[in-house]
């Protein structure tokens, strides 16, 4: 039995609009700035190239020019974000499928690589539906670390072999295999079928709506309370 779900958000729960070349082009002419040359694209996700990047111009610039260059980073991803976000939308299904398992009694976490301003204007709201909500300002590490997935778990009390942790890309469900949890994935993001279930999730559909009827039709899921 699932008594907890875990989602992701851009693009399991909201219409996936960032354009994370376009992250990694800006970044990229920041860092020239610092380095004074083009960095190397090496297909690191744009968190973690970051780090590389902060790492090559302390090397040479020194610690103080490294700080400035993430902090200004930071805020050239968060403006990214931001700008996607007023473009973006949650899915028709979204609302109402979080309503769904709370009267289920299932409890709802939502953990993100995004940052909370820019979840927020997508889904102001989201404090109502979920009990849970680790953005990537608050994550003591961020997905795929399993420690993103036992933070909401922490929150919401509830153990992880009975949890079920939903997401459109691999990372999602590395973090929830990590974690001992159930995984599923889902096809409304920008990963096709055969990338994610080269990760191997124990689900792989086309929706989270689609999802959760399939798992209220097997008996994954409490019934929901009457009256």
């Amino acid at each position: 039995m699932i008594t907890a779900v875990i989602f992701d958000f851009d693009g399991t729960l909201a219409h996936l609009t960032i354009d994370f070349s376009l992250m990694k082009r800006r970044v990229a002419a920041l860092a020239e700035a610092f380095l004074g040359r083009a960095p190397e694209e090496n297909g690191a996700p744009v968190l973690e190239w970051l780090d590389e990047l902060a790492a090559q111009v302390e090397e040479c610039e020194g610690r103080d020019m490294a700080l400035e260059f993430h902090s200004r980073a930071r805020l050239v991803i968060n403006a990214t974000e931001l700008d996607a976000a007023r473009q973006g939308g949650l899915f028709d299904f979204t609302r109402p499928l979080l309503d769904d398992l709370a009267a289920r009694g299932v409890g709802l976490g939502v953990i993100t690589r995004n940052s909370t301003a820019a979840v927020r204007t997508v889904f102001p709201d989201i404090a109502r539906y979920c009990g849970a909500f680790v953005a990537r300002e608050d994550a003591r590490a961020v997905k795929p670390d399993p420690e993103h997935v036992f933070q909401a778990l922490e929150i919401l009390q509830r153990p992880a072999p009975q949890a079920l942790v939903v997401g459109d890309h691999g990372m999602d469900i590395v973090a929830g295999k990590a974690a001992g949890c159930f995984t599923a994935g889902v096809l409304s993001g920008n990963m096709q079928a055969p990338a994610l279930e080269s990760f191997h999730p124990d689900y792989l559909e086309q929706d989270a709506a689609v999802l959760v009827r399939l798992l209220a039709g097997q008996g994954m899921l409490p019934r929901a309370a009457q009256g």
